[in-house]
């Protein structure tokens, strides 16, 4: 299901939209397919960004500490997700 869309205005520099145009047009891709395009490589920068700074906050950690932490959360998670699938079944 696809959220519903908002529309932006943005201002980029000439080079830079020639650039992408240029780009887009070598893949094949569509005047529709920019959005797309500026869609996922924000997606792409906010996930990048995130797990920097995740990777900033735990510098200091005993590696030991961080994979339990890792291990504990994954093993959380994954009951929470049996517990949804037995509940599920009639």
């Amino acid at each position: 299901m696809e959220d519903e869309s908002v529309r932006w205005n943005i201002k980029v520099s000439r080079d830079t939209d020639l650039a992408l145009r240029t780009f887009l047009g070598a893949q094949g891709m569509k005047k529709g397919d920019l959005s797309k395009f500026i869609e996922e490589a924000v997606r792409w920068r906010v996930f990048h960004r995130t797990v920097q700074d995740i990777r900033m906050r735990n510098a200091d950690l005993d590696p030991e500490k961080l994979q339990r932490l890792v291990d504990d959360a994954v093993d959380e998670v994954r009951s929470e997700r049996r517990g949804r699938k037995k509940s599920a079944k009639p």
